[in-house]
């Protein structure tokens, strides 16, 4: 078996037990309901905000992922309110961010979460010649992998990425997937990157969470509002009965589901109306 499958189940047989049966969790923990083997053989893509498909999650179900970090002074607390719930998340690094901050990259995985990569200088990909934007990709998994595993190599040490701004392109998927690389979208996002107060933010993403009865949720661990809002918001997937999914690599093809009938690319209705006059609209990219 690959120590990545050593890992996932290592992982799984861990998180099958309630949240209280380990080590330092309180019973008032979320904690994590059940780990999900991600199969990315032949690579694809999730995330109903841009893709017609997404994981194979039941009604109430959610999994926690993270942009645009590390960043020190934010990702620490992050992590800190985490470790308290015993909840296990996804980070899309950023591959500079990665590199000024080895350390706490490093603890990201060291602490059982999931790393994931979000290009080298967060440029919208598909609007770079494919050679660019490929070197961007490179890098930018090569210094995310040796900031948190302390070596690079020519493939990527873990099978997940995310476009910046979800603006992929079907160059870019092709070359993912012969890579054997699932590229992440989101099902609902918090819309971090807006000024809104903590609380607005949590109303907000609750009020999505709901309606979408769970799904795959973008966040950003450099916004000092979801640094503040994420206590309370972890509390209250507690308490409206959510349940929280750790995704890990896993052997095999990726499994999706599909969209529900009407379903529609919500980011490239925004990726076409940027650069238009139409202001909310061009600030609702998703980061």
């Amino acid at each position: 078996m690959s120590l990545a499958g050593i890992l996932c189940l290592a992982a799984a047989l861990a998180c099958a037990l309630p949240a209280s049966s380990l080590a330092g969790c309180p019973p008032e923990a979320l904690g994590v309901s059940r780990t999900l083997p991600v199969g990315t053989v032949g690579g694809g893509a999730v995330g109903l905000k841009t893709y017609p498909q997404t994981l194979l999650l039941a009604p109430g179900e959610v999994v926690l992922t993270f942009d645009d970090g590390p960043m020190p002074g934010r990702t620490e607390k992050i992590l800190d309110t985490l470790s308290g719930q015993c909840v296990k998340a996804t980070f899309f690094m950023i591959g500079r961010n990665a590199a000024a901050a080895p350390a706490l990259a490093a603890r990201v995985a060291r602490e059982g979460h999931t790393v994931g990569y979000h290009s080298m200088t967060h440029p919208i990909l598909r609007r770079l010649p494919f050679e660019r934007a490929r070197a961007d990709i490179e890098n930018g998994y090569r210094a995310v992998d040796r900031a948190v595993w302390g070596a690079a190599g020519e493939r990527p040490h873990q099978p997940f990425f995310r476009f910046p701004g979800f603006a992929d392109s079907p160059a870019l998927n092709q070359w993912l997937a012969s890579l054997d690389i699932v590229a992440f979208g989101a099902d609902l996002w918090a819309s971090d990157w807006e000024p809104e107060t903590p609380q607005e933010e949590l109303k907000l993403v609750l009020g999505r969470l709901e309606k979408n009865k769970g799904g795959i949720v973008l966040l950003h661990d450099i916004q000092p509002r979801t640094v503040a809002m994420l206590p309370q918001f972890l509390q209250e997937l507690k308490r409206r009965g959510f349940r929280i999914v750790h995704i890990m690599p896993g052997p095999g093809e990726l499994e999706t589901k599909p969209a529900p009938a009407g379903w529609f690319s919500q980011t490239e209705r925004i990726l076409a109306n940027q650069g238009k006059p139409v202001g909310k609209a061009r600030r609702a990219a998703p980061q």
